[in-house]
């Protein structure tokens, strides 16, 4: 029997921020609620990233603002007094701000602002304005797949880059980058993103593929929660990155369990994200995530997450070539048919 009331450090540190454990929420409608971000609070989440606020969303309502302010133009001077002063032109953010000022008012946890675009426009100011509603970071979740065939990789990566420093000029607060796992040269564009001022990178990025609806002959969304199978990947490649980065490495996608929480700390994660293992078990789930942790923590005799953190990493195991094309073989012959 294991006594969970020996003293075992779950805390870690995440873009600069102390937090009680390392499990956080990821980005989900979930986080539309406030109810909901107090319960992932009272459940043992140590942060929690909001729901994204899309360009899309931002750019499309600050061009109806636009119309309605040329339209009122058209009418008479006296029409626009019908419209609030504006800073600037770029509408749209009200409710998500207002969402964050609720959310800091509800919590004591770290509440992270997520901001989701792929072009250099106007919709960057508001990471600004997140900071001044109080988030305590920003994680810029950058959902970019280019069908244009013309369109080189460099200028994919010179995209990313680009965001993450105009994003960064605007605000103090840390920024952490989330991103998809397809770059030609993952090591090299996770070095660049470091370069460009990224805080934190969070790997990966869930790319939904559309379904084909046979008998109505149409695209269809395909949503499927993740599973612990998708962990491999994130180990991987934040295992490969672990020691040759500033940036703070958060993994995200496919924890379920607590040891999967342990694979990514070992392989050099900060936290482990988690939405899906919340919305097939509920919330609540975390409690029990939490004392499983301990209860795998005190079999195996560790005492803190630190000591753990990078202990499997590429430069830490006896055989790094594990994580290199030496395994290919291996894996492939490591099949017995039945």
């Amino acid at each position: 029997m294991i006594d969970l009331s020996k003293s075992i450090d779950l805390s870690t540190t995440y873009l600069g921020l102390k937090l009680k454990n390392p499990m956080v929420a990821s980005a989900s409608p979930m986080c539309e609620d406030v109810g909901n971000v107090r319960r992932i609070e009272d459940a043992g989440a140590a942060a929690v990233v909001l729901h994204s606020l899309f360009e899309e969303q931002i750019e499309r309502e600050s061009d109806d603002l636009d119309r309605a302010i040329m339209e009122g133009s058209e009418r008479g001077p006296e029409a626009l007094t019908h419209f609030p002063e504006l800073t600037h032109r770029v509408m749209g953010t009200d409710g998500y701000l207002a969402h964050i000022v609720k959310c800091k008012q509800a919590v004591q946890i770290p509440v992270i602002a997520s901001l989701n675009g792929t072009t250099s426009g106007g919709w960057i100011r508001s990471a600004k304005q997140m900071e001044q509603a109080g988030a305590d970071a920003l994680e810029l979740n950058i959902y970019y797949l280019p069908t244009d065939p013309d369109i080189t990789g460099e200028q994919v990566e010179q995209r990313y880059i680009n965001l993450v420093r105009s994003v960064k000029a605007e605000v103090r607060i840390p920024v952490a980058v989330k991103l998809g796992p397809y770059f030609s040269s993952m090591a090299n564009m996770a070095k660049k993103l470091d370069a460009a001022g990224a805080d934190g990178l969070v790997l990966f990025n869930r790319f939904y593929q559309p379904d084909y609806d046979l008998e109505a002959l149409e695209v269809v969304p395909n949503l499927i929660l993740s599973n612990s199978h998708e962990l491999l990947l994130r180990l991987h490649w934040i295992a490969v990155l672990y020691g040759s980065i500033k940036a703070d490495m958060a993994l995200t996608g496919g924890v379920h369990n607590a040891t999967d929480v342990v694979k990514a700390m070992m392989a050099g994660a900060r936290i482990a994200m988690m939405t899906s293992a919340l919305l097939k078990r509920g919330i609540s789930y975390l409690d029990t995530l939490t004392t499983e942790l301990l209860v795998w923590m005190g079999e195996h005799e560790y005492d803190s997450i630190k000591q753990m953190q990078g202990s499997m990493s590429r430069n830490a195991v006896p055989q790094p070539g594990a994580f290199e094309r030496a395994n290919y073989m291996k894996v492939l012959g490591s099949y017995a048919m039945r």
